[in-house]
Order: structure tokens, then C-alpha cells, then sequence
């Protein structure tokens, strides 16, 4: 084999290994392209698997959120379908209440709290109540959802204002002299009630105004006086009142649908309810102040009817037991 021959082999070698490497290198470059390519299809799909997870994870947990603060927490204080003979809530009184009541040391309750009794009142009782309330209120009334009598002063709903109904002539015949003997006997029973339930004697509470009856139903409402269901606090609404009673005349379910008493306790996500149902004979009573805010719920059927009869710890807000001359017989 000559020199020359030699020299062509080697340079023929030569390129083969050149080409050999640039082959191996393309590979090289290729594999890696399509596990790149891999990669990113991987890590994309990862991506967007974690994403959409992330999306669903803090959906639910918005909707979870609002859920529970629409989602209130709710007690039944007292049921329609119950007979109570006593049924009692006692906690502290609120900041409020408690410096307030400092003026009237003999009349500041053990603890404050609230009640409802089912064997207080006689049912021969609630009916003569109902029947004035009914009769009375029938001769006029608001033009709205809520109408008011109040005995005291003869103040009675008339459209979208008020008349009084002892310049009626019918007033005789509607409001005897034994409607309000039956009132009377009833404000006293409830009246030792919570003397006895909230520690402290009958004779350092005192009626105070107003002492209202009232007819609740689905009738739209016309003026502010007919928005009977926005949450209040009495000792707001009415500074005399320092222990507050109801005496429902008629029943949840049976006489209307809708109208329980709704006391609110707490706030934001410590917010719960205690609810009273109505029922014909029932006094629910408690401590005015803002221990017990409340609020009736709207009624959607039927109709509810109550008397309010509160009661003051200071004597210069007290009123005497309703006695009109002209109801006298």
C-alpha cells in the first residue's frame, strides 16, 4: 500500500468520525428537544391541573363562607306545641342596662335574662281581650300591616295616622268596664311574674306607656309605623321601659302563619336566634335592654294579635291602671 493511499484512508476516516459525531450530536439534540417538549406538555397539564384545583378549592370555600353567614344559628326558646309552665333564660345584662339601672338599686335584677310562661294567664281572660281588641280595632285600623290601640290614652291606627277612640260614641259598648277590669287583673299576675322570676319586689315596678294592643297581617306596609319587623332594642326605642311582657292572643300555625318573636343574640359568625312561637295564652317577658334586641318576622298569612305591657323602674314613668270616665257604667 503506498503513502498515498494511506493519507486517502485516513482522511476518509476521518470524515467518517465528522459525520459519526454531528449524527450522534442531532440525536442527542433531538431526544433532548422531545423531552423538553414532554416536559413542558407535562408541566403544563400539572399546571393547569393545579390551577383548576386552586379555582374549585377557593370556590367552594367563598360559597361555604356566605353560606354560613346566611345560615344563622337558631334555638326554639319556645315552641307552640309546648305547655310551659315556666321556661327561663338568664345571662348577664348588658353594659347599658346594667349603668342605667344603678339609678334604681332596688329594682336591678339578679342577672337579666327572659321568660315565657304557659299557665299565667286563664283562657276566659285572653278571650274578653281578644274580643275588645278585635272590636275596637275593626272600627278603624291602619292602612298598613300593623295596627295599634293603645287603652291608655285611646290612641288607635286610622289609615296612616291616629284617632282616639274615646271620642267615638261605639267606644261604651267596645270597652267596658269588665274588658278592663280583665286588663287589670292581667298586668297584675305578670307583674308579680317577673318580680318573682327576675328578683326584686312588685312594688318598685310601675306600668309605663305605651301599653299597646296590636293586629299584625300580610297587608303591605304604608308608613314606618307598619315596619314592625326591623330588629330594635326596647330601652331604645322606648326610654321608660325597663322589663318588657307580651301576652299573645293568638296562636302561631293555627290563627297565622309567619309573626314568631325573634330574640337576636350575638354577632357576625357569633350570631345565633331564640325564637318564641306565639300561642294563644303565652307571656314571654324580659329585661329591656340590649341583652334581648329582637325583632317580629313577617307575617304571611292569617291574624296575629298581642298586648304589650311593660313595665319602669322609675316612678316618674308611671301611669295609672286605665280607667277612662267616659267607660264609666
Amino acid at each position: 500500500m503506498t503513502e498515498k493511499t494511506v493519507r486517502q484512508r485516513r482522511v476518509q476516516n476521518t470524515n467518517k468520525q465528522s459525520e459519526l459525531k454531528k449524527d450522534n450530536k442531532d440525536i442527542r439534540k433531538n431526544k433532548i428537544a422531545a423531552n423538553n417538549e414532554e416536559l413542558r406538555k407535562a408541566t403544563g397539564s400539572f399546571k393547569h391541573r393545579l390551577w383548576t384545583r386552586a379555582v374549585v378549592v377557593i370556590s367552594v370555600a367563598v360559597i361555604v363562607y356566605f353560606y354560613k353567614i346566611g345560615q344563622t344559628k337558631e334555638t326554639k326558646f319556645a315552641l307552640v306545641k309546648e305547655n310551659l309552665a315556666l321556661r327561663m333564660q338568664k345571662f348577664k345584662c348588658s353594659e347599658e342596662y346594667e349603668k342605667e339601672m344603678q339609678q334604681f338599686p332596688q329594682c336591678v335584677p339578679t342577672k337579666c335574662g327572659r321568660f315565657v310562661a304557659d299557665k299565667l294567664i286563664e283562657s276566659n281572660e285572653v278571650e274578653q281581650l281578644l274580643e275588645m281588641a278585635t272590636n275596637v280595632i275593626n272600627l278603624a285600623g291602619s292602612s298598613g300591616g300593623a295596627s295599634i290601640l293603645d287603652i291608655q290614652s285611646g290612641a288607635l291606627s286610622y289609615g296612616d295616622k291616629f284617632l282616639n277612640i274615646y271620642q267615638m260614641p261605639e267606644a261604651k259598648e267596645l270597652i267596658t268596664t269588665e274588658h278592663l277590669r280583665t286588663y287589670n287583673l292581667v298586668k297584675g299576675k305578670i307583674k308579680l311574674a317577673i318580680a318573682e322570676h327576675f328578683g326584686i319586689a312588685a312594688e318598685d315596678l310601675h306600668l309605663t306607656y305605651p301599653t299597646f294592643f296590636s293586629r299584625i297581617t300580610n297587608a303591605t306596609a304604608k308608613t314606618i309605623h307598619d315596619e314592625y319587623w326591623h330588629e330594635h332594642v326596647d330601652k331604645e326605642t322606648y326610654p321608660s321601659f325597663h322589663y318588657t311582657s307580651l301576652l299573645y292572643l293568638t296562636s302561631f300555625k293555627k290563627d297565622f302563619k309567619g309573626g314568631r318573636f325573634i330574640f337576636v343574640d350575638g354577632q357576625g359568625e357569633n350570631r345565633t336566634i331564640s325564637s318564641v312561637e306565639p300561642k294563644r295564652g303565652r307571656v314571654s317577658a324580659f329585661t329591656s335592654g340590649w341583652e334581648n334586641k329582637h325583632h317580629v318576622e313577617q307575617v304571611s298569612e292569617g291574624t296575629r294579635f298581642a298586648v304589650t305591657i311593660s313595665f319602669s323602674c322609675d316612678k316618674k314613668f308611671s301611669i295609672s291602671d286605665p280607667k277612662m270616665p267616659a267607660l264609666k257604667e
